[in-house]
């Protein structure tokens, strides 16, 4: 069908929209006076029940916890078909003394473990008696996508449709997908009021691996000075795209970056003590943790660069890599070979930039359009610069 539309036309997306916002406004209007003042309510709501003994909130403010403590919460997220909610985890670590506020996210995709567990290792480390400000982490936040351990959240709005979470912040209540409603909820409601800094953490996506590296706009100070305190080889200094959630975050004022930690759907024990090393550092350098500095990008080799560049297959077949992550390579090496079921040769690829790999693809066998290689590079200047699709 034809997407072209009149300028009088109005287009059956934006109707829907409109139309689940109207329902919203009038729901909330006709709600009874008490319901009304929760669900506007700047400070924590609890909904008054529990599961496995965790109090569940529809909205919090970490000023209403007791301080010195850490909490375990359950955040009210977005409402499925059936009527029930998907429930993300909240672990808050309140220092006894005022200070920064720290938040740290994982399991936007739902096939990232290794930055689940880094986080879980960090706020196991804290002892909020000894800490000034506070840590709030969530580590499952696309919860149906990481229940089947899948990159894309499984939408049931107009039949079966995934959706990448990661195209959604900061979302909207009333939007016309599940994940855009549950982002909304989740930044308007979680993460947003309780975040002087953020950190959102990611790894590759089924099928292809990347090197230890974080995402971030290296033209912001407080952005650069944190990135700059973990021990990893890389960093891509690049804003990326809007949609992803460091991004929400910096569009409302709270630096924000992302760490990328290996291949997805297994935990690296090499990758995720470095992360851990350097988040431990930031939360030294916003004064949140005492105690002297870890290692940081002064005590390793750091590449920086501001483009990523992809190598496509152009054919069908299993792929040979003949470089490694983090191998330098230069314009005109090849950097990969693919073979037919004959075992010929069927396509070479050579790298068109001179950088840094920073990605490959892990599995072994390639259609036309898969990325195969991913070389971080610098290009002179801001126009045409190319981004990594994390």
């Amino acid at each position: 069908m034809s997407n072209d539309q009149g300028p009088d036309s109005l287009n059956r997306r934006h109707f829907m929209v409109t139309a689940i916002g109207a329902s919203a406004a009038l729901a909330a209007s006709a709600a009874p006076p008490s319901t009304r003042a929760a669900t506007s309510s700047r400070g924590t709501a609890f909904t008054g029940d529990t599961i496995d003994g965790k109090k569940i909130v529809s909205a919090l403010d970490i000023n209403d916890l007791e301080p010195g403590k850490k909490h375990l919460l359950y955040f009210q997220g977005v409402e499925m078909p059936t009527g029930q909610h998907w429930y993300v985890s909240v672990m808050v670590a309140k220092g006894a003394k005022p200070g920064k506020r720290g938040v740290l996210t994982s399991g936007v995709h739902g096939d990232e473990v290794s930055s689940v567990h880094t986080v879980q290792t960090v706020m196991s480390q804290l002892d909020p008696a000894q800490m000034s400000g506070t840590v709030m982490a969530v580590t499952d936040v696309s919860r149906p996508a990481l229940e089947s351990m899948q990159r894309r959240w499984p939408n049931q709005g107009r039949g079966i449709d995934l959706i990448d979470m990661n195209r959604e912040w900061p979302g909207n209540e009333n939007g016309a997908t599940a994940p855009s409603r549950h982002a909304g909820l989740l930044f308007n409601r979680l993460l947003r009021p309780n975040a002087d800094f953020a950190i959102d953490f990611h790894t590759g996506t089924t099928g292809f691996e990347v090197t230890a590296f974080n995402i971030g706009g290296m033209d912001v100070p407080e952005v650069k000075a944190m990135v700059e305190l973990y021990p990893v080889g890389q960093i891509f200094d690049n804003h990326v795209y809007p949609g992803v959630l460091h991004n929400a975050f910096m569009d409302v004022g709270i630096p924000s970056f992302t760490p990328e930690i290996g291949a997805a759907r297994v935990l690296d024990p090499e990758m995720i003590p470095l992360f851990v090393e350097g988040t431990m550092n930031v939360l030294k350098h916003h004064g949140i943790v005492a105690g002297p500095m870890g290692r940081t990008g002064k005590d390793v080799s750091v590449f920086v660069g501001n483009s990523a560049h992809p190598i496509l297959a152009t054919a069908g077949g299993l792929v040979e890599h003949l470089v490694k992550l983090n191998d330098k390579v230069t314009t005109g090496q090849k950097v990969a070979i693919q073979r037919d079921s004959f075992g010929e040769v069927v396509a070479e690829y050579i790298s068109d930039v001179t950088g840094e790999v920073t990605g490959q693809r892990s599995d072994a066998m390639s259609e036309p359009g898969n990325p195969l290689v991913f070389i971080l590079f610098n290009k002179p200047g801001p126009e045409d610069v190319q981004v990594y699709p994390e």
